[in-house]
């Protein structure tokens, strides 16, 4: 997994000459004491540097070029301490390449009733210093200038405020990642499969991440290469980590299957490291020279961050990862996944989410296991996979589609149920969640607004994680939750038509 303590934030604060050098020392000062609280503090990831106050465009300009061009800076957290004239940002803020988060915070918590003056007075002006600041914001944005700015509002040492730092700096991470991350087809998608194709040119444009195709063959060079003495030394991690089916262990009659499916995930590993890969495609149509499609493989690699999309699907592939990433280090798992067969019983509507295969374990919850059984599609020898069930908890599916002149990102909050009943003649990984704000709406709103039948499943982040990616991005964004109604839903959907063109 990422060490998200790699990537820097810049932390700017804004002010004027007109204050005097005496302020503009105490400016710093406390903008040091709160870029080292930060950094103290276990809520933000990321690392927070300090950068001297800014007092005239020309310092604003230079530190905005100065952040785009180092490499492992994500963004830029600015605050306006005391009054900053707002012109002062124009040019700087037009060239800013990386995401912008405005903290609206002020040194002091409280007002010090008893000793307050007009020194300190001319000191602590965010209240109406910041109001400046987001003013040029708005006012760029309407002049048709992309800014992606989230702002914070609170005391910079309250939970609520780390919190939503923490959010806004592991989705930077996620974007940068997006920006320059490489994705790997074996074969093309699914035929005929409307929802896996898309404009793989225009995805690079927006977002920046390649999608390069690769004949199957190409990997299953790779995977014949593989030496026996790394194949026992997977499997043996296979037996120490997993509840092994009886036929699987040593000696018994599909053992012959497991060293396949191990000598598989050590060729897609090393095909993907070897190119610079951080997700992949396969699909069950396109198997030329592999003996089983990739099960175990697939969810042993997303379990370590790889993005991955059945049936050809690249877009949901990037997803996984992206949002893998930005899940790093917190509980909880993420998945590509299918909504694959529902419970319509009125007392206890579910959707049953699930795959072939392709389902990750770090949303399993209890010891998982390990078996092979016939797939009935592929044409192919038994595939070995994964199976558990999923935890039960707070959810969100997240699909990334095409819709031909745009790209949108829809989000839907559900909420998955502990699985009680047994599925002895189902052997595969699979979840039960109740969608908001209902099966009937939830599944409606979907279905209207375009979703795919694959999605990213996370119990690790939650919408706003979303919400701050699509302002990054720049791409429309459609939140299906508690408050959805269909006629509201059918007004956003007109309306975003128009804004996003």
């Amino acid at each position: 997994m990422l060490n998200l303590k790699t990537f820097e934030v810049w932390f700017v604060t804004g002010s004027q000459h007109l204050y005097g050098e005496a302020t503009l020392r105490q400016v710093d000062e406390h903008s040091k004491m709160i870029v080292d609280a930060f950094n103290d503090s276990s809520e933000i990831p990321v690392k927070v540097i300090f950068k001297p106050v800014v007092k005239s465009a020309e310092e604003i300009t230079n530190i905005c070029k100065e952040a785009n061009r180092t490499p492992n800076c994500v963004g830029v957290i600015v605050w306006m301490h005391t009054f900053s004239p707002a012109k002062m940002w124009i040019n700087g803020l037009k060239i800013l390449q990386i995401p912008l988060l405005h903290l609206h915070t002020q040194f002091n918590r409280d007002i010090p009733y008893a000793d307050i003056d007009m020194d300190f007075m001319n000191l602590n002006q965010s209240a109406h210093g910041d109001r400046e600041f987001g003013h040029i914001i708005s006012k760029m944005k309407m002049g048709g200038i992309p800014i992606s700015c989230k702002v914070v509002v609170g005391h910079w040492q309250s939970k609520s405020v780390l919190e939503k730092i923490n959010v806004w700096s592991r989705v930077a991470v996620g974007r940068f990642q997006m920006k320059t991350m490489k994705l790997a087809r074996f074969g093309d998608n699914m035929r005929y499969v409307a929802v896996t194709e898309g404009d793989k040119v225009a995805a690079e444009m927006k977002f920046g991440f390649e999608v390069n195709t690769y004949a199957v063959g190409d990997l299953v060079k790779v995977i014949n290469q593989i030496s026996e003495a790394e194949i026992q030394t997977l499997i043996k991690e296979y037996e120490d980590t997993y509840q092994m089916m009886p036929s699987l262990t040593s000696g018994g009659a599909m053992r012959s299957s497991l060293i396949e499916a191990a000598r598989i995930e050590l060729g897609l590993k090393a095909f993907l490291e070897d190119g610079g890969y951080s997700a992949y495609t396969n699909t069950f149509e396109d198997l030329h020279g592999m003996r089983q499609l990739p099960g175990i493989g697939s969810q042993r690699l997303m379990a370590a961050g790889y993005g991955y999309g059945g049936e050809g699907d690249w877009k949901t592939s990037a997803m996984v990862h992206v949002l893998k990433v930005m899940a790093s280090g917190l509980k909880g798992g993420t998945s590509f996944m299918e909504d694959y067969t529902y419970h319509f019983d009125p007392q206890n509507e579910m959707v049953l989410g699930s795959h072939m295969l392709e389902i990750c374990p770090s949303i399993a919850d209890a010891k998982v296991k390990c078996e092979v059984h016939p797939l009935g599609i592929g044409g192919k020898e038994d595939p070995v996979r994964l199976v558990f069930n999923g935890q039960e908890g707070a959810a969100i599916n997240v699909s990334l589609v095409d819709m031909g002149n745009r790209f949108r990102l829809i989000v839907n909050e559900v909420n998955a149920v502990k699985v009680t009943e047994e599925f002895p003649k189902l052997p595969t990984a699979r979840a039960l969640w109740k969608p908001q704000p209902s099966m009937e709406v939830g599944l409606q709103a979907w279905i209207m607004a375009g979703g795919a039948h694959h999605t990213v499943y996370s119990q690790a982040i939650s919408t706003e994680y979303i919400e701050d990616l699509a302002e990054m991005l720049d791409i429309e964004l459609v939140i299906i939750d508690k408050d959805t109604t269909i006629r509201n839903l059918k007004n956003e959907l007109r309306f975003n038509s128009v804004a996003f063109k």
